[in-house]
């Protein structure tokens, strides 16, 4: 009876260290404890009306200030976390939610990374979303625009999808996508957005910036006047590709529209050769130039994506383009870390970050320092 006792209580044993052998290399299943979460505002000023405020004529404006052109930053801290941490920046018409849920109810790359053990701080760009407050009076601008955005995102040719594509295909799940576009409450202002990204790295130290679209632009120039930015993930940048002067490839022509690059000093762009960048395209991008808006309009920015990549290694630095069905990845939309195969887009970029050496542990560099401190 006592052996047959000894046996289960061996067995179960065997069972929890199996089962925590498979939890801590299966993100999916991996239980999420969170240190620390909050909120908190970066950039941005404030003005004033010239004269002085009066309490009993509260109405006047006469001395009054506004506070705007700020970025809104969400951030949660897990357990353990690595020593770097990831910072996630939107694209055009889109706010920090695009990395939150996915629009099917699955973890979007907050959660994905935060199980991988990043700290995770969202942005919402000045004059978007929940730093809506510009300086400027602005008219937000309006326009039914759902076809076209499922055109230029290739979730296919509306309304018809791709047949092979990798977002959820349901019509709740296009609703939830579509909701979740939000307009500028001010100018798009590139010095801006990324002075307020700058901004982020002064007060939370060293870390991996991962773009989507249009903020690829902002981030290029983030990293180009900040040395904390250590690493950068680029989803589908768009545009705004800054090269040295007199290197500019000059503007390209396709059935989108014109793509055109930026100049900027020889100073400031080597400075980005001094990090690793990665650049990664999805599925459904043509092999050339065709009259499809939709379609081309990826094609050429993956040209100066490739091209860009290619002078940032001219001058030795440490670039890389994945157009993911060039690697067996198929399917994938502008929108990939919301697609169904979000988790293996997640791997790749985290395989990146370790090959990198972004793997360290916070706990483990404090225990070094510990051990250090306890030898002097």
């Amino acid at each position: 009876m006592n052996n047959k006792m000894i046996s289960i209580k061996k067995f179960a044993l065997l069972l929890v260290i199996f089962s925590l052998l498979l939890s801590s290399n299966n993100v999916q299943g991996k239980s999420l404890i969170i240190e620390k979460q909050g909120s908190f505002f970066v950039g941005g000023k404030s003005i004033k009306i010239k004269g002085e405020y009066n309490s009993k004529k509260w109405g006047r404006p006469q001395g009054q200030t506004r506070h705007g052109d700020h970025a809104y930053v969400f951030y949660q801290i897990p357990e353990n976390a690595y020593k770097y941490p990831v910072v996630f920046l939107h694209g055009a018409a889109q706010s920090g939610k695009c990395w939150e849920t996915t629009p099917d109810g699955r973890d979007g790359f907050q959660n994905i990374f935060l199980k991988y053990g990043y700290s995770v701080y969202i942005i919402d760009q000045p004059r978007r979303g929940r730093a809506g407050l510009g300086l400027h009076n602005y008219t937000i601008k309006t326009a039914n625009v759902d076809q076209f955005c499922f055109d230029i995102f290739r979730f296919g040719l509306w309304p018809h999808y791709y047949k092979n594509v990798q977002f959820p295909t349901d019509s709740d799940s296009l609703n939830q996508f579509f909701c979740q576009t939000t307009p500028n409450t001010g100018e798009h202002n590139r010095k801006l957005i990324a002075d307020a990204v700058s901004d982020l790295f002064n007060k939370i130290g060293d870390g991996i910036l991962i773009t989507h679209s249009q903020g690829g632009e902002n981030g290029w120039y983030a990293a180009m006047t900040n040395s904390r930015i250590k690493a950068i993930v680029a989803i589908e940048p768009a545009s705004g590709f800054p090269f040295p002067e007199g290197e500019c490839p000059g503007i390209i022509k396709s059935s989108s529209g014109i793509l055109r690059t930026t100049s900027v000093s020889k100073n400031s762009f080597m400075r980005l050769t001094r990090i690793p960048i990665v650049i990664y395209y999805g599925d459904n991008i043509p092999s050339k130039a065709n009259d499809i808006p939709g379609q081309d309009n990826w094609y050429q920015r993956l040209v100066m994506a490739q091209k860009w990549a290619a002078t940032i290694n001219r001058y030795g630095g440490n670039a890389v383009v994945v157009h993911l069905p060039k690697i067996g990845i198929f399917g994938n939309t502008h929108f990939m870390f919301m697609d169904k195969n979000n988790k293996q887009i997640a791997k790749l970029i985290f395989v990146f970050l370790r090959k990198k050496g972004f793997e360290k542990r916070k706990i483990i560099e404090q225990t070094k320092k510990q051990k250090k401190i306890s030898k002097e």
